[in-house]
């Protein structure tokens, strides 16, 4: 047996971050190209394009793979593709572009070049639609809407060379991890089936039940957070690392688990999401993907278990990672155990309910987290944050409206 293929027609990575001699060429050629500015989003997206993460993507799209993928969950050539992975500018800074053309990519935060384009197509969108399509809402509220509906009038394709991974390879030293080197450890481990955990929170209880569960039917568990832009009121990469380190190092088998973080931007589109993040686990190898309660969600804008349906809803052969569905699981005191609603035959007064969200209020607001929510050396960690946190941040995080996920 051997790891899952990486997804699309030619079951390869097809990582476009440039090395050696070719990337020194075409960072100096760069430097005198029309230079393009890049959302944080569209930023993380050159990223994960450039280490082989969104495979087979060669580049931001053109109107009718966006069109398709809304409509269908396919590009053009047939691919299977959940959400749009495209790029805009203004109409002024457009008109002075040509058919053809090379820019150069630059981070608006950071102002490095990250990349090459050359233009394929200019086109304009709806962006209510895609919207709609993506998110199943229009409301300004939700974090990824907003997203959208802030974009330039403008969209370009085309293919792109990537020419940095921003700050992640030192900063995250050790957790950032391209699909190659996954894809490695896993053979080095003798994995040939390998479940993802997506994470954006520090691991409370149901996290850890989940990641058991999955290790009791595979060869071992990814970690996976990740470590790009979030919104207000979520902790930060680093925290999250550190309280997972002490979590797996005193509360799991060795060697059954693996640690890393990926640079996508979170959209909060639920099941859509559900479905991208299955895409690029299969590029980083993994044969499964926990998907349990409100996944990629935010607010109330999905069903708990929407994300679940999504998964029958696209053809068979899309993908080759098949989803683990999870229940809604819980600590419950009369089992004296974690449970979920197929494992426990009790009533809703004798469970408590662990989510990310309850455990950042409680800590924003200095209050006691119950016995069973989360690990004594964990809670010591993000009690440590907090406690250094300024009042602001925490009125910020107690009052953000959309706070909810795990």
């Amino acid at each position: 047996m051997a790891l899952v293929n990486p997804h699309g027609k030619e079951k390869k990575l097809k990582p476009l971050l440039l090395s050696g001699k070719e990337l020194l060429t075409e960072k100096k050629k760069a430097e005198v190209l029309p230079k393009i500015q890049m959302t944080s989003r569209e930023t993380s997206d050159l990223i994960m394009m450039g280490i082989g993460a969104f495979t087979p993507l060669e580049g931001f799209m053109g109107k009718n793979d966006w069109k398709s993928v809304c409509d269908k969950f396919i590009m053009q050539d047939g691919t299977f593709w959940p959400i749009p992975i495209t790029l805009s500018i203004s109409k002024k800074n457009a008109d002075d572009i040509k058919i053809g053309a090379e820019v150069a990519l630059v981070d608006v935060e950071t102002s490095e070049i990250m990349g090459t384009l050359k233009v394929s197509e200019k086109y304009s969108i709806d962006k209510a639609y895609e919207c709609q399509k993506i998110f199943k809402t229009t409301d300004l509220e939700h974090p990824g809407v907003k997203k959208v509906m802030e974009q330039a009038e403008i969209n370009l394709a085309g293919k792109v060379k990537v020419l940095s991974e921003g700050s992640y390879p030192e900063e995250f030293k050790g957790v950032y991890m391209r699909p190659e080197e996954t894809r490695k450890i896993f053979k080095e481990k003798g994995w040939n089936t390998v479940a993802a955990l997506q994470l954006r929170n520090p691991m409370h209880r149901s996290h850890e039940y989940l990641a058991k569960v999955a290790i009791e039917v595979t060869d071992g568990v990814l970690i996976h957070q990740l470590i790009g832009k979030l919104k207000p009121g979520d902790i930060p990469a680093e925290v999250r690392v550190k309280a997972i380190n002490v979590l797996t190092e005193k509360y799991f088998v060795k060697d059954t688990s693996i640690q890393a973080g990926y640079p996508m931007e979170m959209r909060y589109a639920g099941p859509r999401e559900a479905l991208l993040h299955a895409v690029f686990r299969q590029n980083y190898g993994c044969s499964h993907l926990i998907v349990g309660r409100d996944h990629a969600g935010v607010g109330d804008y999905y069903g708990p278990f929407d994300a679940h349906k999504i998964f029958d809803e696209i053809p068979k052969n899309a993908l080759e990672l098949k989803p683990l569905k999870m229940d809604w699981t819980f600590y419950c005191h009369k089992c004296d155990g974690m449970a979920s609603n197929r494992t426990c035959p009790h009533q809703k007064e004798d469970r408590l309910v662990l989510s990310g969200t309850m455990l950042r209020k409680l800590l924003s607001e200095g209050k006691e987290v119950p016995d069973h929510f989360s690990r004594p050396e964990v809670l010591e960690i993000l009690k440590d944050y907090y406690s250094h946190l300024s009042k602001d941040d925490k009125v910020e995080i107690k009052l953000h409206k959309y706070a909810k996920g795990s």
